[in-house]
């Protein structure tokens, strides 16, 4: 080994030449109006002739309708295809990949970061179709983590949720544009026009009252702002085209409320259903003490995400139940298809890809990408940022020496591997102190220092306090 290299680096064994992994396998080119579809010459049924003259005897043709998907599975099972790669093209992938599996083909959804780097390769629908196959047939290709049907339902509940919470925030801002355009001034009163304050006397100015201290009344015992205060800023002008546009926001408003206690109430119905893996566990206490989230559920979420997981997530530092619901319904409770909590954090996004050659190391970035678990978990670290824990005093560490951002992404992994362990092997989490953890790396720091010093010939000795 090079004494250039710090360590020893993992190699490949020269004589293990690349096989072929996958005998019976097909490729599939995703598109919205047709598939195309790659099958091995040698299984392709003899006396079998192409409708299309002009494509290959491997290659076949299909539309996208139900029909047409059904003719693509009944095909594969006469070339017997055991194994279909796909890329994952928009939401083109999911008709055809739900109805594979459903009829037992084991169905590879790819990145297709992992079929496109071949330098001067023709490109056509065709020979992508025919690369596919031809990379999956030799295990090339890796199959992208997907969770369970019942997770997947639950996921598609969380994401609608998500999407309605977007829509409503839009006419929140409509609101507020309204009403400023009327000079009236409830948003430097009240932190949130649509909270119980101001919800209140909104909705009264579209009921036709303008006294503005009818409209204070409304004020709540906590509010900052006096009721005086209040009825100062609500002496506006009240043109009929603005009180129009303040009542169809309200309306809208409302509509998208309603729609996301329907939907929360699919999402419990679907955790209802899930297995209960608490084994009767008892719900631990919760460490923290808190005000509601603006966007929490409104049913027990923090009891049912420990039933059907088991662990309950929100022990650790930085996860709420939103939190800890986005987490569960996108990766699910069973976590084996990552082998390592490395493989995870890799899977998330959240640790740098070194980029290097000749021992130099030239990118370190994380990688890019749109995960919601991710994005979630970034959310939860920066919430760490002035914490009396151990995650908040690791977070003010990094901070101090790589910024905010490099932060955020190191909390997030610690956050994610704490997850993981929850997950994978159940263990129950014990939180530690700041003034542990700063005990612990001050004890690092010690030990480090001494073998330095000892490796240029001195001995580190604590300086003693004279009397």
């Amino acid at each position: 080994m090079s004494p250039r290299f710090g360590k020893k680096f993992r190699t490949s064994n020269p004589s293990q030449d690349i096989a072929l992994t996958h005998a019976h396998a097909a490729g599939v080119d995703i598109h919205a109006a047709m598939h195309m579809v790659s099958v091995p010459v040698e299984d392709v049924p003899k006396g079998f002739v192409n409708a299309d003259d002009k494509l290959p005897l491997g290659v076949r043709k299909f539309g996208t309708t139900t029909g047409e998907l059904e003719a693509l599975a009944a095909w594969l099972k006469d070339c017997h295809v055991e194994t279909v790669a796909m890329e994952s093209t928009g939401v083109y992938w999911i008709p055809l990949y739900d109805l594979l599996a459903s009829q037992g083909f084991e169905v590879y959804l790819v990145d297709p970061r992992q079929t496109k780097q071949a330098p001067g390769r023709p490109k056509s629908d065709v020979l992508d179709c025919q690369w596919i196959r031809r990379l999956h047939s030799y295990g090339l290709l890796t199959a992208s983590f997907r969770p369970t049907d019942e997770i997947v339902k639950w996921r598609g509940f969380q994401r609608q949720r998500e999407m309605l919470i977007r829509y409503a925030a839009q006419h929140v801002q409509h609101l507020q544009k309204t009403l400023e355009e009327m000079n009236v001034k409830l948003t430097e009163v009240v932190s949130d026009i649509v909270g119980q304050t101001g919800m209140k006397i909104i909705q009264d100015i579209v009921r036709g009252v303008r006294d503005p201290l009818k409209l204070a009344k409304h004020r709540h015992p906590s509010c900052k702002a006096s009721e005086a205060e209040i009825a100062s800023a609500l002496c506006g002008t009240w043109r009929e085209e603005h009180l129009f546009v303040l009542k169809q926001d309200l309306k809208l408003y409302e509509f998208y409320q309603k729609q996301l206690r329907e939907c929360e109430t699919q999402i419990e119905a679907c955790l209802r259903q899930m297995q209960d893996k608490s084994q009767g566990a008892m719900l631990p206490p919760n460490p923290r003490k808190r005000k509601p989230e603006k966007n929490e559920v409104r049913f027990g979420a923090r009891e049912l995400l420990f039933k059907v997981s088991g662990v309950d997530l929100t022990q650790i530092e930085g996860i709420s139940e939103t939190t800890a619901l986005v987490i569960l319904s996108e990766i699910g409770t069973d976590l084996s298809a990552f082998a390592h909590e490395k493989n995870f954090v890799s899977w998330l996004g959240l640790c740098p890809q070194h980029r290097g050659s000749a021992g130099k190391i030239f990118k370190r970035r994380t990688r890019r990408g749109a995960n919601r678990v991710a994005r979630a978990l970034r959310m939860g670290a920066q919430g760490c940022h002035g914490a009396k824990n151990a995650l908040g005093a690791f977070y003010r560490r990094i901070q101090s020496r790589g910024g905010g951002g490099k932060a955020i992404v190191a909390t997030a992994r610690k956050i994610a591997e704490r997850v993981y362990r929850m997950l994978k092997y159940g263990q129950e989490y014990v939180r530690q102190s700041q003034e542990a953890y700063e005990s612990a790396y001050r004890l690092r720091q010690e030990k480090a220092l001494a073998k330095k010093a000892a490796s240029l010939g001195y001995k580190l000795v604590p300086e003693t306090m004279s009397s």
